[in-house]
Formats: structure tokens, sequence, C-alpha cells
């Protein structure tokens, strides 16, 4: 593949997942501390949706083109700067991971306090929590990722 459409196919990628990222977070906070149920379950259900046609497509595309681009330049996989990208990846994937389940169960169980009319239990809210928290983690890892791949500091 020719290197300056692997380096844009790259570049987009970790833009949509980081993007996403950020505005799923905003949106899903701002549904959340609304109050509103029916903002709640529509916050969830945009912010599920999102993960599955965005985040979950960077999310593969990212690693194989990192990999091909490496490889196409000449730098070495076991380059600091590379394995330090590799084990942040890896530790916002295993962030995001328990995310995507904490939001599918909070559309869940959202979705049925709105149709039983019920109020939201603590269940809910400690999820929101969860998610809120494993966030912040990741969303830093990402930033010290884009550091990574722009100085390729040689430590």
């Amino acid at each position: 593949m020719d290197i300056d459409l692997l380096k844009l196919i790259h570049i987009i990628s970790s833009t949509v997942l980081f993007g996403t990222g950020l505005g799923t977070a905003f949106h899903g906070l701002a549904s959340n501390l609304r109050g509103d149920l029916r903002a709640i379950v529509v916050g969830n259900k945009n912010v599920v949706l999102a993960d599955w046609i965005f985040t979950t497509p960077a999310v593969i595309v990212q690693p194989a083109t990192g990999v091909a681009l490496a490889l196409q330049e000449g730098w070495p996989l076991d380059s600091h700067w590379i394995l330090a990208s590799i084990a942040l990846y890896i530790f916002v994937g295993a962030c995001w991971l328990p995310v995507v389940w904490l939001q599918m169960r909070m559309a869940k169980i959202a979705e049925a306090c709105l149709e039983t009319g019920a109020p939201l239990p603590r269940e809910y809210k400690r999820y929101f929590w969860w998610w809120f928290a494993l966030g912040w983690p990741a969303f830093i890892s990402m930033l010290v990722i884009f550091w990574l791949m722009v100085a390729k500091p040689q430590f």
C-alpha cells in the first residue's frame, strides 16, 4: 500500500477513535447529568451505537495500520516509543472493554426504568461513575500515544 495512503488511513482512524471517544463521553455525561430519564435513554443508545459504528472499526484499523507504517518506514517494532504506544493502547483497550459493557448495561437499565416509570436504581449510578472513572485514564493515555506518534522520542 502507498505510504501516504497508509498514513492518511492511520491518522483518520486515530481521529475517529479519539473524537468518538471524546464525543460519546461528553454526550453520555451531559445526558446523564441532566437527570431527564428520556434524555438518558437516548444518550445511552447513541453512545452505544457510536461505539459500534465508529470506535470498533477504528480500534481494529489502528494497530493494523500502525504496524504496517512501522514496517514500511523501517522503524523497529521494539523501539521504545512503539512499545510504549502498544502498551498504552492495550491499557486503553482494557479500560474500553468494561466501558462498552457498562454502556450497554446502563442503556438497558435506563430503558427499563423509562418503560416502567421506575427511578434509576443505585446500581445504574454505580455503573455510571465507573464508566466516567474509566474514561479518564483512557483519555490521558490516548493523548500520550498521540505525543509518542508525533515526537517518536528515543528514550
